[in-house]
């Protein structure tokens, strides 16, 4: 850091500090002897912090702050409370209250305007106001996430039971979705082998227990995975929440799942399945895809952003995009609906909406006689963000809800995703 800061310059270097503030003993005194003593630390190194944020319990106090100032040699105003707020969404707006951006501008010669225009993105209204109108806006979303209207409760049926953050992606996306409606999410986390019919011999408690919270969800969603261990009861989801009229979402290896499911119940494939899986199967409705190799794995995927023709614009998938025809979401996959089987689906009501723009890719599809019945074959999670959550995440939590057909028709037919907190364009 220091050759850094010799190289650029002290104008163009700014160090930020994040020092420990605790308060001790039952007076509620803060102590200040921990963020001392690592600024001092930092000084030996021959650096010196420009912005000191205290991270406390409370709000740290003027008197704190003086204490600090004069110590650890930073301008009072400098001096940073970063004091627990009820939700993450606040600390920008505590930041803005202590002219934090200001501060940083002003240190290393930055324009808030130009600042500003960058961080536009095309709006059309006047760049000098667009950093009041983004923090008014943000202040809805973190109003929003202390004043929930009610709960929705999704059960996410996976196979990573065992560490959580295998699906961190995809809850923070249902978050998004679920705060946009002002509703708190509830998961119920359900391992598919636990709904698989040799988990009802061996395991009977954690079967029962298993579809209790699948039968007892208002909406569901298969997330992506790899290896056989769970599909089936996978499979199984997809099967109740289409028979059932249950809200359901599938992501990647989600959809293939539906798909194997639809061919062995609808269409009488006995044994369909994706060659990932069974090798053997008599039907393969989902194959590795003809350009990797299947011998080596490394670099094989079909990865990143890429485009989606919806081709049918009564589709839900369409009106869920916002009517719009083509779509770029990131993708990460070996295998892939085979095109060859997809006549013989559509004929029986599973319809391909979405499609690669060679038309040779089946993207996303939907059930046409159901409340929520879609699967995309990329990864929307990965695109989802607090004030603008993926479409899909949202179409599921408001199917869940039995708002959906009133959320179009009041977005005037096609879905307005994040209207309620893009104020500012």
């Amino acid at each position: 850091m220091q050759q850094f800061l010799f190289k650029v310059g002290r104008e163009n270097f700014l160090m930020i500090h994040l020092g420990m503030v605790p308060v001790i003993g039952a007076t509620g005194e803060p102590k200040t002897k921990p963020c001392q003593h690592s600024v001092k630390l930092l000084r030996e190194a021959g650096l010196k912090p420009d912005l000191l944020m205290c991270r406390s319990e409370v709000p740290v106090d003027e008197a704190t702050r003086r204490k600090l100032s004069l110590f650890c040699q930073v301008a009072p105003e400098h001096v940073i409370s970063m004091h627990d707020v009820s939700n993450l969404y606040q600390v920008p707006l505590l930041l803005a209250e202590q002219n934090v951006g200001s501060i940083i501008c002003n240190h290393l010669g930055l324009s808030a305007s130009r600042v500003a225009r960058s961080l536009s993105f095309g709006c059309q209204k006047d760049a000098e106001t667009m950093p009041t109108q983004r923090l008014a806006d943000w202040k809805v979303l973190s109003d929003r996430t202390d004043s929930y209207t009610g709960n929705v409760t999704i059960a996410l049926v996976g196979k990573y039971m065992g560490n959580p953050d295998a699906y961190a992606s995809v809850v923070k996306a249902l978050q998004h979705a679920a705060l946009e409606v002002n509703l708190h999410l509830k998961l119920e986390w359900v391992d598919s082998s636990m709904l698989e019919p040799n988990a009802q011999q061996q395991e009977p408690k954690k079967y029962e227990a298993a579809w209790s919270a699948l039968k007892s969800a208002q909406g569901v969603l298969v997330p992506g995975g790899f290896g056989t261990r769970g599909i089936e009861g996978k499979v199984a989801t997809a099967g109740y929440c289409r028979a059932a009229k249950k809200p359901y979402l599938g992501i990647c290896v989600g959809l293939q799942t539906a798909v194997i499911e639809f061919a062995r119940s609808e269409l009488g494939w006995e044994g369909a399945n994706s060659t990932e899986f069974d090798e053997a199967t008599p039907h393969p409705v989902v194959e590795f895809l003809p350009e990797a190799s299947s011998t080596v794995m490394g670099g094989t995927m079909r990865l990143g952003s890429r485009a989606t023709i919806i081709r049918d614009p009564q589709s839900l998938a369409c009106k869920l995009y916002g009517g719009k025809p083509v779509i770029y979401e990131r993708h990460r996959h070996r295998y892939e609906v085979t095109a060859s089987c997809v006549p013989a689906f559509e004929a029986k009501g599973l319809h391909f909406t979405g499609q690669d723009d060679r038309a040779q890719r089946m993207e996303l599809c939907e059930l046409r006689d159901h409340p929520f019945f879609v699967a995309c074959q990329f990864h929307p999670e990965f695109q989802s963000r607090p004030a603008k959550p993926g479409p899909l995440f949202l179409g599921l939590v408001l199917a869940a809800t039995g708002q959906l057909e009133k959320r179009l028709e009041a977005d005037g037919g096609v879905l307005k995703v994040g209207a309620g907190f893009q104020k500012a364009c």
